[in-house]
């Protein structure tokens, strides 16, 4: 079988390098983008603000703490989807099979198109060439024989680096880095890791891999091979991917709420922009799951209820929600509400048989269609009318350029 030649493309400093290519005057400077409600926090930082030490994540009188002259911008999504899926469509001139990974980010399989370009690096130069003249733009990219290797070698040299793993290189390369460099590590594995010694990916790889079976069930086999550098995983294009699994929407609100009445239009809200997204794609769902996060920040839960029969109706998906939230007393103020329609099911609507419904269905129908051509929410609940607050504030890493998964940006 032919060894295949995999890219992974990561752009630097998204958000801030496109608002320094946006504005000249904040080129060179230390600048982090942020949302446009008060509860923010940095969503990205420029290469010279993270000298300083600002970081994605941070709250913003953190960030100032780091470097007191850093400059704020409120970001602007349709500036960036528009510069990605731009982005994306001139990667499809190397290869069509182009995954997206994230909205800056994309896996690409070039196997079959050296005949057209030669070396896999002469084709990272015309991109990154192309990528540069035409948006002033820079990337990382990492090539290597699987998509789990080419992530890996794209973050080892940022910004504006190549590396390559060739298929000899693989052990010395990646055995002394900790594993929580691999995709797929987070947090909680890697700690649950450590308790077994393992701190590197040489150390996983060398592990029993009856142990981590043991441990981990059938996920124990897929760490022993992450720690071997082998993933089989095909690079998938948007047009063959699987059916999307979940619909979810979250808020994090401009200020703590606790009354009951308060949480509830916004569990309200989010039920509307999750069933109308499950209603335009004609999918429906048999699971709702509601998710809040304390005003600590570090306190959350999550809940899910499985419903008898699959639903897109945004009050079937509302009342599901607040069957769940009277299901636990809280602990304190809310910071952030979720919620998601899961256990999908993919079909053409029908209208109901009995009048009653067919009348709910068609008014629904009729609200959807005003709200597409002129905007969220236009026509909405009466109990909506006075919220400030109308849809989401950050584009999810799950956003694609089109289909289900392309979220409304406000």
């Amino acid at each position: 079988m032919k060894e295949r030649i995999i890219l992974h493309i990561d752009m630097n400093a998204f958000f801030a390098s496109v608002e320094q290519q946006a504005n000249p005057a904040l080129r060179g400077k230390p600048i982090a983008v942020i949302g446009s409600s008060a509860r923010t926090v940095i969503t990205t930082a420029s290469y010279e603000a993270r000298q300083y030490g600002v970081r994605t994540g941070m709250a913003i009188w953190e960030a100032k703490r780091q470097c007191p002259h850093l400059i704020l911008v409120v970001g602007d999504n349709r500036k960036y989807t528009h510069t990605s899926t731009r982005i994306f469509n001139m990667m499809r001139d190397y290869t069509p099979v182009v995954e997206i990974f994230s909205i800056d980010e994309a896996f690409l399989d070039i196997t079959r198109s050296l005949k057209l370009f030669g070396t896999p690096e002469r084709v990272v130069y015309l991109l990154k060439a192309r990528i540069r003249e035409s948006f002033g733009l820079k990337c990382s990219v990492g090539i290597a024989p699987n998509k789990l290797l080419a992530k890996l070698a794209s973050d080892m040299q940022k910004p504006d680096g190549l590396t390559v793993i060739g298929p000899d290189d693989v052990s010395r390369t990646i055995d002394p880095l900790p594993i929580k460099d691999l995709c797929g590590i987070g947090s909680h594995m890697e700690q649950k890791l450590n308790l077994l010694g393992i701190r590197t990916i040489g150390e996983l790889g060398r592990y029993p891999v009856d142990i981590l079976k043991r441990r981990f069930g059938i996920v124990g086999q897929h760490l022993h091979d992450m720690g071997l550098g082998i993933d089989d995983s095909p690079v998938v294009p948007a047009s063959d991917q699987d059916r999307v699994k979940s619909i979810g929407h979250s808020m994090t609100l401009k200020q703590d709420i606790f009354r009951r009445q308060d949480i509830l239009r916004y569990l309200l809200q989010l039920s509307e922009m999750v069933g109308r997204r499950a209603r335009r794609y004609s999918v429906s769902g048999r699971t709702v799951s509601l998710y809040i996060r304390y005003a600590d920040f570090y306190s959350s839960w999550g809940k899910q209820k499985t419903l008898t029969k699959p639903v897109n109706q945004s009050d079937d998906i509302y009342q599901a929600a607040i069957d769940l939230l009277d299901t636990v007393a809280l602990q304190q103020p809310v910071r952030l509400l979720g919620v998601r329609l899961t256990n999908l099911q993919h079909r053409i609507e029908q209208l109901p048989l009995f009048h009653q419904e067919r009348k709910k269905a068609l008014m629904v129908r009729a609200m959807d269609m005003a709200n597409n051509r002129y905007g969220d929410f236009t026509v909405t609940f009466g109990s909506l009318l006075d919220s400030g607050e109308k849809g989401s504030h950050v584009i999810s890493p799950a956003w694609r350029p089109n289909g289900i998964q392309c979220v409304e940006i406000q």
